[in-house]
């Protein structure tokens, strides 16, 4: 990008969003960054901190909110007026009883074994990913032997630039570059509960990456529960070349039949397929940024989607796991 461009990137960047300052999250104690932490409005609507634990929030975007509420894995969450927000916000570190990690050594043997993703190429078949979703899929453990994650297949469904040639496997794909934020819980009575890993997980997807991106979880040490584990995946926005989270604005405002403003979350690509090859219920959904939300099973009865009434039931992610000898 040439000096010319640059400058004139940054003046619309600053236009929109009324030249207002950067916030960052940090740690209390070592003054890091936090990254990827969420900004909740407290009226279902929200942003993402980035890689750097930037955010920018300004009355100009969002003139309604008076309050926002700061959370990140293993920190305690703040609660920040609008009116006192500084240049850098504080948050402490939360101690967790976390599980004990299951060491395996490097010259066990192994066997892998795989669940394929499902995927699909139809448009009508897909959910629209929204930042204030988070989907998550449930696993049951198939037996009571030593597994470990290795990788998740999340399938996505690409786009023809050509709508008349979306039928072709060789046609054109409309191009992005999107970040996904991915959490893996614990069984809890059929639902989602407490976190597995505390680090952050991001991956990018674009349209090289195909049907599916296979996320490598090996480093993180995943040991397949006894009762399961949900995977989940939310995205943070739009990106640039490099990865860099993008000040993608996150609402359409339409105006309602009493002239007051709506805002209609963006959608943003790619597109996450749905199956009906699935019998169970293993999907469940989450509005993020309203506090203290239940996760909701996706199945009739529970919410009104036109996926369910095609009877797609499921987002059908895929798992390689490494299946160890009985010593």
């Amino acid at each position: 990008m040439n000096l010319k461009k640059s400058c004139l990137f940054t003046f619309l960047i600053a236009s929109w969003f009324g030249f207002s300052q950067k916030t960052t999250i940090q740690d209390s104690q070592s003054k890091t960054p936090i990254s990827y932490a969420t900004i909740s409005f407290g009226d279902g609507q929200g942003i993402f901190a980035d890689d750097e634990g930037a955010f920018i929030f300004t009355k100009k975007l969002y003139p309604d909110v008076d309050t926002l509420y700061i959370s990140a894995l293993s920190y305690k969450s703040a609660t920040i007026p609008t009116s006192e927000l500084q240049k850098t916000i504080l948050l402490e570190e939360e101690v967790s009883q976390l599980d004990e990690i299951v060491l395996i050594a490097n010259n066990r043997k192994f066997k892998e074994e795989t669940m394929e993703p499902y995927l699909d190429d139809d448009y009508y078949h897909c959910w629209l990913p929204t930042i204030e979703s988070e989907i998550a899929v449930y696993f049951s453990n198939p037996d009571d032997k030593l597994k470990q994650l290795s990788t998740i297949h999340f399938p996505i469904t690409l786009e023809s630039r050509d709508w008349n040639q979306r039928k072709r496997k060789n046609a054109d794909k409309k191009p992005f570059s999107t970040l996904f934020k991915v959490k893996f819980y614990k069984n809890d009575n059929g639902k989602p509960g407490d976190v597995l890993v505390y680090e952050n997980i991001v991956f990018r997807a674009t349209e090289k990456n195909g049907d599916a991106y296979n996320l490598d979880v090996s480093d993180y040490n995943i040991t397949y529960p006894e009762s399961g584990f949900f995977v989940s995946m939310q995205v943070l926005g739009y990106t640039d070349k490099a990865g860099k989270l993008l000040p993608n604005k996150k609402y359409k405002e339409i105006k309602d039949r009493d002239g007051s403003i709506v805002k209609i979350p963006t959608n943003f690509r790619p597109l996450l397929p749905f199956t009906n090859e699935i019998e169970a219920h293993n999907t469940f959904i989450k509005r993020v940024f309203i506090n203290g939300n239940n996760w909701v099973q996706f199945k009739p009865g529970n919410m009104d989607s036109s996926l369910l009434k095609a009877g797609l039931n499921n987002y059908g992610v895929g798992i390689t796991y490494k299946v160890y000898k009985d010593e």
